[in-house]
């Protein structure tokens, strides 16, 4: 599941006319970076690595979509953020990537 849904992200950064090139290539970089955070993370916190990956998702969704809601981007990217709450001590790499993503996401547009 893990695989699919960081897939299916990368094809919705690549897919998107919202992004410039420098934007997808930055952001595919971030996500290839969480695939082995997540895949660290899931073998002790399975269900916390899946919470992280749908709020990814929903992010890059947001961020990419032709039509862009502000509120829905906003709600998701704070989703994101609390979704590695708690994590900052066991896993200081997930946190900083997740940042990452989030402040690369607001960027594209809104």
């Amino acid at each position: 599941m893990i695989q699919e849904t960081l897939s299916q992200i990368k094809k919705k950064i690549e897919n998107t006319e919202s992004a410039t090139d420098q934007n997808k290539k930055e952001l595919m970089d971030l996500f290839s970076r969480l695939q082995s955070e997540i895949q660290q993370l899931s073998k002790t916190h399975q269900d916390h690595a899946e919470s992280i990956l749908g709020f990814a998702s929903a992010s890059a969704h947001e961020a990419t979509r032709k039509d862009k809601d502000p509120n829905l981007q906003k709600s998701s990217l704070e989703g994101l953020e609390a979704s590695v709450h708690g994590f900052e001590e066991s896993h200081p790499k997930l946190v900083e990537l997740v940042n990452a993503i989030s402040n690369a996401l607001s960027n594209l547009g809104i």
